[in-house]
C-alpha cells in the first residue's frame, strides 16, 4: 500500500495533468468552425461504396426474381407483407418530407434539430417494416432472406443518397 505522502504526491500528480488538459482542449468556437468546414466541404456523391450496393442491390434483384416472387408467390404471408408495406410507406413518407420539403424548399439543412421527433419515429417504423417483411418473406427464401433484405435496403439508401 501506499503511504500518505506517496498519496499527496499522486493527488497532485493528477490535479496538475487534470488542470493541462483542462487548458489543451479546445474552445467551442473553434469546434464551430471544424463544423463548418465539414458543411461546407460535401464528400462525393457517387464512391465506391454506393456503387457496390446499387450494383448488388441490381444483381440480387436479378438473381432471385425478386418482383415476381413478391407479386406471383403464394407462400408470403400476406397479412405481414401488408402491415411491412404500410410501415416502409410511413418511412418513406417521413424521408421525402425531411428531403425535399424542408431541404429542398425550406432550405433547412439540419431538419433532426428543428424537428426532434422525426429521427426516431422513422428508425422504428423502419424496423418494424424489416422485421414484417422479414417475417412475410422467410416461407420464399429462408435464411436469406435478411440478406437479401439488407442488399436491397442499401441499394435503395445508396440510390436516394445520390439525390440529396
Amino acid at each position: 500500500m501506499l503511504n500518505d505522502s506517496e498519496l499527496a504526491t499522486l493527488r497532485n500528480r493528477f490535479r496538475r495533468d487534470a488542470e493541462f488538459l483542462m487548458q489543451t482542449t479546445t474552445s467551442g468556437e473553434e469546434y464551430e468552425k471544424s463544423q463548418e468546414d465539414k458543411d461546407a466541404k460535401p464528400l462525393p456523391r457517387i464512391n465506391k461504396h454506393s456503387v457496390f450496393w446499387i450494383v448488388a442491390s441490381i444483381a440480387v434483384t436479378y438473381y432471385t426474381d425478386f418482383f415476381r416472387n413478391i407479386m406471383e408467390n403464394e407462400d408470403i404471408k400476406s397479412w405481414w407483407f401488408s402491415v411491412g408495406l404500410v410501415l416502409l410507406g410511413t418511412c418513406l413518407s417521413l424521408a421525402m418530407f425531411c428531403i425535399v420539403y424542408l431541404e429542398w424548399f425550406k432550405g433547412i439543412q439540419h431538419y433532426d434539430q428543428e424537428y426532434p421527433a422525426i429521427p426516431p419515429i422513422t428508425t422504428a417504423a423502419f424496423l418494424a417494416a424489416s422485421g414484417s417483411f422479414t417475417i412475410a418473406l422467410w416461407p420464399v427464401w429462408s435464411f436469406f432472406t435478411p440478406l437479401i433484405l439488407f442488399t436491397q435496403f442499401m441499394g435503395v439508401v445508396m440510390l436516394i443518397s445520390l439525390l440529396g
